[in-house]
Order: C-alpha cells, then sequence, then structure tokens
C-alpha cells in the first residue's frame, strides 16, 4: 500500500501530521511520533510577545528595587529561573531535525512585521524544514475593516516569504466573508501551503467567582465538516498544498479529509487523549479500509470527492441545504 503524498514540496511517507501541540516540547516525544508514524511534526508556537515580555521583564525586574528593602528581591525569580523562548525554541529545533527524518515544521506566532521574518530568518537558519504561521489575530477594534484583516495576513505571507527560502504555510481562521477569494489572494501571494482551520481559544465566562475562564477542549469529530468543505471546494482550484487540523479522531477523518482533496491531514487532540502510539493505529486502519475497498495508493483517493469530482456537485451549494433541512423535517413529523 503506497501511503506516501506530496506536502509543499516535502515527501512525506504518508498524510498523517502531528500538529502543534504540547508533545513537540521534547526531543523524545518527536522521536516517539516517528516511530510511531507520524510523517512530519509541526512544533508548538512560538510566540513574539511572549518573547518580548520575558526579555522586557528580565530587564526589568534584575534592576527594579535594586536599592530599595532587600527582601523585596525575593519577590522575583532568581535570574538562572528565565529562559528567553527564542532561543530554546531554535536549539529545539536544531536537536529534533538531528534526532529524526521526518519533517520539523516551525511555527511561529508573529505580533510586529520585523518579528515575524527576524524570527522566520532564524527558524530557517536553525534548520526547520518548512514554517507554519499561526495568525492568531482578532480585530477586537470595531474600526478594522474586513479588508484591513485581509491585508494583514496577505502581507504578513508576503514579508516572511521574501525573507526565508523554505515553504511557508498559513494556518487560516474561517472568520473571513470570502472565504474563498481569500484562500486564492494567498495562494497567488505565494503561499506553498494553506491550513484549515485554526481553532482559536475563545473565552468563557466562570459565573460563580465572575471570572472569564482560560481552558481550550479537545477537538471533536464533528469539527471536520467546514475544513472538509472547503479543502473539497478548494481542491484543484489553488497551487497550494491543502492541509486539514480540526477533529482528526479516527481513520474516518483521515479518510474523509484526503478525499476531500487534502495532501496532509493533522491532528493533536487524538494523540493527547491516547498517547502517542495511537498514530500507528489510525494508520493501520487506513491501510485497512483502502485494502478493502481496492485502493492502491494515497493519491488514487486524493480529492476523489472534490466538488469538481463527485458525481453531483450541488451537493456543496445552497440548494442542498434546503433538502437537508426538509428531510429533517420529515424524519420528526412523520
Amino acid at each position: 500500500m503506497d501511503l506516501k503524498t506530496s506536502y509543499m514540496g516535502l515527501e512525506l511517507r504518508n498524510p498523517l501530521v502531528a500538529s502543534a501541540s504540547p508533545l513537540s516540547e521534547d526531543v523524545a516525544n518527536i522521536k516517539r511520533l516517528e516511530d510511531a508514524g507520524a510523517a512530519a511534526v509541526v512544533m508548538f508556537s512560538l510566540f513574539e510577545e511572549q518573547i518580548r515580555y520575558e526579555e522586557e521583564a528580565m530587564t526589568h525586574l534584575t534592576s527594579y528595587g535594586a536599592e530599595s528593602f532587600g527582601e523585596a528581591l525575593s519577590y522575583f525569580p532568581e535570574v538562572e529561573d528565565f529562559q528567553f523562548g527564542a532561543e530554546q525554541y531554535l536549539d529545539l529545533i536544531r536537536r529534533a531535525r538531528d534526532a529524526v527524518d521526518i519533517p520539523v515544521i516551525a511555527s511561529l506566532n508573529g505580533l510586529t512585521n520585523e518579528g515575524w521574518i527576524d524570527y522566520a530568518k532564524r527558524m530557517e537558519e536553525a534548520g526547520a524544514s518548512a514554517i507554519e504561521l499561526n495568525v492568531f489575530y482578532i480585530p477586537a477594534n470595531i474600526e478594522t475593516t474586513g479588508r484591513e484583516v485581509e491585508e494583514r495576513y496577505v502581507e504578513i505571507l508576503r514579508r516572511v516569504k521574501g525573507a526565508v527560502a523554505i515553504p511557508v504555510a498559513l494556518k487560516l481562521s474561517p472568520f473571513f466573508s470570502a472565504f474563498g477569494n481569500m484562500a486564492r489572494r494567498l495562494d497567488e501571494a505565494g503561499a506553498d501551503a494553506l491550513v484549515l482551520f485554526n481553532r482559536f481559544y475563545q473565552p468563557d465566562f466562570d459565573i460563580d467567582r465572575l471570572e472569564v475562564s482560560l481552558s481550550l477542549g479537545l477537538s471533536e469529530p464533528s469539527e471536520i465538516r467546514l475544513p472538509l468543505t472547503w479543502i473539497a471546494l478548494l481542491h484543484g482550484r489553488v497551487r497550494a498544498s491543502l492541509a486539514a487540523t480540526r477533529g482528526v479522531h479516527s481513520a474516518t477523518e483521515i479518510i474523509k479529509y484526503v478525499m476531500a482533496g487534502a495532501d496532509a491531514v493533522m491532528t493533536t487532540s487524538a494523540l493527547l487523549k491516547n498517547g502517542i502510539s495511537y498514530a500507528g493505529r489510525l494508520l493501520h486502519d487506513v491501510e485497512e479500509w483502502m485494502e478493502a475497498r481496492g485502493y492502491a495508493s494515497i493519491e488514487q483517493m486524493k480529492g476523489s470527492m472534490s466538488e469538481q469530482n463527485v458525481a453531483d456537485p450541488t451537493a456543496f451549494k445552497r440548494g442542498n441545504y434546503i433538502r437537508i433541512l426538509e428531510q429533517y423535517k420529515s424524519a420528526y413529523m412523520a
């Protein structure tokens, strides 16, 4: 069975990629992911503002109060307790590349134009196989227009692409008024891959403590519907590779995404929930399903159920929504 696929020019032994998560914070875990069958690993995100905060806090805390009460200095961590995130991250990339044969994809969440370019260059120099731009940007300013938000994404991509030679993927939000057009603009701007879709942190309220609670739950298989739809619509219409990164908990989701047109299928929640070795189980189940149905390769499956290839492409359009509502009403009013 041939599970090989190509993702933004990287030859992968199969479409299963370990997406950004705490699992990639340790070289031993990255090696275990490779041994379990993962074809590539996306590192956890490096946040520019976190690095800048750490650097500024270090300067402030090591000087502030030096001539004040001596006991006040014990309120702060010792200097050696601080670790600059950037250097630690870059060192992890170097050590991971030495330890594994699969691609190691860095993940960058910048804040300023200078930050995007600077850290992207440093990731490339450290040996990253590619960079995934994790644009976690919430336009909370109600004066900001949709066009301005779109231009921000395009400008970030162009700047990073102009600064590095390795492939650059863009992890996208679904919250664009015309997502298809936005995908095409990013494709034309040089994106090597589009990753659909980012699961943003969304705050909740603790009504007993009257606080905003900080939590992020694992994904559910039902979350594949939106990225599945857009991958199926974009397959064959953009040059960039397509990656799926939501709701993958079993072989079923991997198969569906590939048939929609995904070049790579990413998962985190399944591995956090079931352990790293679960990657092997996912791949075994995919192979078993393919063999039972006569598929010889991933390439044979890829895009077979995209909008361009299904027998009834209207299934992706508005008219199908009306039929679904009618079926639902009939089932509960019989």
